[in-house]
């Protein structure tokens, strides 16, 4: 969509200047006058060779989460400290080393200055600022309590951020040991089996079953390794293209849930993110059935999201959270209880905070469950390939050797 950059003056005649997307100059022109504007100049945008060009990163990635909470860590210190916003923004924009970072908070500032308040300069960014920080700040500036806010926010990005971390560093280890198993397997297949494949052809040893199968998958592999890459290419883009479906979301979602060992770390991640989310949004000063619902868009789970949506509509009818909770599967009732106990005693973000915190301490906990329930699987399961392959080819070697001594 074009942007349309345009000077305006105010009701007390100062002169303003920013910008806006629109699909035309007659729709800028009618959205500065509902706000009772007086237009001074719209300027088109350039098109051909004097036109900008309009990458929104400069660097083509956008800001990673550590990288915003650091802004808002440092913007919440700033105002604190009675540092305007204004200024506060000019000496982040220095040191922001992300280039498309630094330009978007330039381009902030610029809106500020021009009296445009922080929620509406950050709303044009949605994705570096989510739903769920743009509620925030507004909720901030309308209690007058900006900073804390920002130190809130800053506090949930940093639980998120190791929230995340510990999820990565439970799935690396299996990752890789899988990675390993599969090129080791594929060395094996490809490079070791044929040479023996060779001996026993020039023998006319008898090959036991397990030997005629790995023969089979050698020379596949070596061979119609392209059919192999074509149908994982094929399953992939299926899946995908199933879990864009909302009931195959569902589906798949569920699964999640219920898998052995992954299931019990994505049940109680959803958990300590929702608690930690709502509370925060409740804490803020924004509405329940406000806070639901941007909770819900942060909740990464069909199931999860079902529950939420669920239990916005029953408070939108006046009655309370938790016995909508109760009949979730996802929800369990030590947090049902919690959350009932809150909504009672009118304390619900306190009640939510502990929650995310003895959450925090069980996702760390399934955490190191699941690093050691996973270290014998994949031994096991690394040994059993490798065995399988030395079996296979060693078999009929022990058969021949057993021919010649008689």
């Amino acid at each position: 969509m074009p942007v349309f950059e345009y000077r305006v003056r105010d009701r007390s005649g100062k002169v303003l200047k920013s910008q806006m997307e629109a699909e035309s100059a007659v729709q800028v022109r009618d959205a500065l006058r509902s706000k009772g504007l007086m237009i001074v100049e719209i300027k088109a945008p350039k098109t051909g060779l004097s036109a900008d060009i309009n990458i929104p990163f400069l660097d083509n990635r956008p800001p990673s989460l550590k990288q915003v909470a650091i802004f808002s860590k440092q913007l919440a210190t700033l105002i604190n400290a009675g540092v305007p916003l204004v200024q506060s923004m000019a000496i982040l924009q220095k040191q922001i080393e992300h280039k498309g970072f630094q330009k978007v908070v330039k381009e902030m500032r610029t809106e500020i200055e021009s009296g445009t308040p922080l929620s509406e300069a950050i709303a044009k960014y949605p994705k570096i600022f989510n739903r769920l920080y743009l509620n925030l700040i507004r909720a901030g500036e309308t209690s007058g309590t900006l900073d804390t806010v920002l130190e809130r926010i800053a506090d949930f990005q940093e639980k998120e951020l190791a929230l995340r971390g510990k999820i990565k560093s439970a799935l690396t280890y299996p990752v890789v040991v899988l990675v390993f198993a599969i090129l080791i397997t594929y060395f094996l297949l490809t490079t070791i089996v044929p040479q023996f494949a060779s001996i026993l052809s020039q023998l006319n040893a008898p090959l036991p079953l397990i030997t005629k199968v790995l023969m089979a998958v050698s020379d596949f592999l070596r061979h119609r390794v392209l059919i192999l890459v074509g149908v994982c290419a094929l399953v992939v883009f299926a899946y995908r293209q199933y879990y864009a479906t909302p009931k195959g979301r569902i589906v798949v979602d569920d699964i999640k849930l219920r898998l052995p060992i992954l299931g019990n770390l994505t049940q109680k991640s959803a958990i300590a993110s929702f608690a930690r989310t709502f509370g925060l949004l409740i804490s803020s000063g924004v509405n329940i059935i406000e806070s639901l619902e941007i909770t819900k868009g942060t909740a990464n789970n069909a199931i999860v999201e079902d529950s939420i949506e669920n239990a916005k509509n029953v408070v939108m009818v006046g009655e309370q959270m938790s016995s909508s909770l109760a009949t979730s599967k996802v929800f369990p009732p030590m947090v049902v209880s919690m959350i009932s106990i809150g909504e009672e005693t009118g304390s619900l973000d306190d009640m939510l905070n502990k929650v995310g915190d003895f959450y925090d301490r069980e996702v760390d906990e399934a955490v190191d469950g699941m690093t050691a329930a996973i270290e014998p699987i994949m031994i096991v399961f690394l040994g059993s390939i490798v065995g399988t392959i030395v079996a296979g080819m060693f078999l009929p070697m022990f058969s021949i050797i057993g021919q010649l001594s008689q």
